[in-house]
């Protein structure tokens, strides 16, 4: 890697659509989800932190530092990037969702040849067809301005950085990468997928 590249994994959200049940922790093919992320990222990063907001000392028993969102009131995802921004030490960060057990190997890899290629301010994942917002790599220099954006009473991410030069990162070759669990219906499919990999 010829920058340092730490990964923040966000769970910290509020879980909805899995009934509260905090989605970092859900079993998955017998080790919680999470785990699932941290392994396909062990490899590929000088570090890794975890926003979340609950189950603080479960999440810390992965063995990795783990931080709460600084502004208060479960704003999002946009929130724990934002915390993640403000204490990161590396010059670049990479941000991944905690429900995505299928994240690309090569992901850090091909995200910053990407950003550097076309000297943009973050980058994005994509599937061939759409953003997966919550799958980028950023400068640091940018959290003034989504603290900006975040006190404005904006939460869409896409919306945030639509004003910055993005570079979009097809991961077409991929077809599961991005896959993530909201449902249990999701799970068990995800899970038949994963055994089948």
């Amino acid at each position: 890697m010829s920058q340092q590249i730490e990964a923040m994994i966000l769970a910290g959200g509020l879980a909805r659509r899995m009934r509260g049940e905090d989605k970092g922790l859900i079993e998955l093919l017998d080790k919680p989800m999470i785990v699932h992320v941290i392994d396909r990222l062990r490899n590929q990063v000088n570090k890794i932190r975890i926003n979340a907001n609950k189950n603080q000392e479960r999440y810390a028993a992965f063995g990795f530092e783990v931080f709460a969102d600084q502004l208060q009131g479960f704003l999002g995802p946009l929130a724990g990037i934002y915390s993640g921004l403000a204490e990161c030490q590396t010059e670049l960060m990479l941000v991944v969702p905690c429900d995505c057990p299928l994240l690309p190997l090569d992901l850090a890899q091909r995200m910053q040849q990407q950003l550097l290629a076309e000297d943009a301010d973050l980058a994005v994942a994509t599937d061939g067809e759409r953003d997966h917002s919550v799958v980028l790599l950023l400068k640091p220099k940018l959290r003034q301005s989504l603290k900006t954006y975040l006190e404005s009473g904006q939460r869409r991410v896409e919306s945030w950085f639509e004003d910055f030069k993005v570079a979009r990162v097809s991961f077409a070759d991929q077809p599961n990468a991005f896959v993530n669990v909201n449902t249990q219906e999701q799970k068990q499919q995800l899970a038949a997928v994963i055994s089948k990999a």
